[in-house]
């Protein structure tokens, strides 16, 4: 990570930290305009940040992972492209995406947290071999994801993010399943209840699964775009759009 990466992810984390998932643009989105977030892609020449898609994915992911209720991606990206428009629906299927990802991330830390805390048959939950296993195909889905963000923010870098931004938004989808299932198995009860943090995230995971193509949708683009390339196009194609 960049120094500038550092220091922006820095200074969103604590602030989204704060605002959470009880946040509202009239008490709180001139704090987001004060440090210039919404204009995170523009050019500094326009008075904007001028950050890359790189610097996006941090704050997209950062949003997820503390459930901002400001929907702060979709301000950014309105910045960059006219609602309406097909990059306008690409881009914010991959801020969605980075939005899965953490949001994954925060609730498989309160799951660990919560099993290695919680006691059942005199001992800890997370010492449970079934529940190790429930956590590690978690982890799993959730790396997963998050590698599928970073893989689409790189493809924007280079300019031609079409097949990555498809298949990212689908793999996060279906790591939303996963998650969010294991997440509320392992807390029980608690999970659901007001006061406890794990319901804003999965609300929000299930909300985003949906925003900006479901995944009938992106299975379809993405099986299409290999079909029209043919079949000897297609592992080539694979191979060359990543290291």
């Amino acid at each position: 990570m960049s120094d500038t990466r550092r220091m922006l992810a820095e200074m969103a984390d604590p602030l989204f930290a704060e605002l959470g998932a009880d946040a509202t643009m009239d008490r709180d989105g001139a704090r987001l305009e004060q440090l210039g977030l919404p204009a995170l892609l523009m050019p500094e020449a326009d008075g904007g940040f001028g950050g890359d898609w790189m610097d996006a994915l941090t704050v997209f992911r950062l949003a997820g992972y503390h459930a901002l209720a400001i929907d702060l991606p979709a301000m950014i990206v309105a910045k960059t492209a006219g609602e309406g428009t097909e990059a306008h629906f690409a881009l914010m299927a991959f801020a969605r995406t980075a939005q899965i990802a953490g949001a994954l991330d925060a609730a498989l830390a309160l799951s660990v947290g919560y099993v290695n805390e919680r006691q059942q048959f005199g001992r800890p939950l997370g010492k449970f071999q079934a529940v190790q296993q429930s956590l590690a195909g978690f982890a799993c889905e959730a790396a997963a994801a998050n590698c599928a963000a970073v893989g689409a923010a790189q493809a924007l870098e280079r300019g031609d993010a079409g097949f990555e931004i498809a298949a990212a938004k689908l793999r996060a989808n279906r790591a939303v399943e996963v998650g969010t299932t294991v997440a509320h198995q392992v807390h029980g009860a608690i999970g659901f209840t007001h006061e406890y943090g794990l319901h804003p995230l999965t609300r929000r995971l299930w909300q985003w699964r949906s925003e900006y193509g479901n995944d009938a949708y992106w299975s379809k683009r993405l099986g299409t775009m290999v079909v029209d390339a043919g079949a000897d196009s297609f592992w080539p194609g694979l191979t060359a759009r990543t290291d």
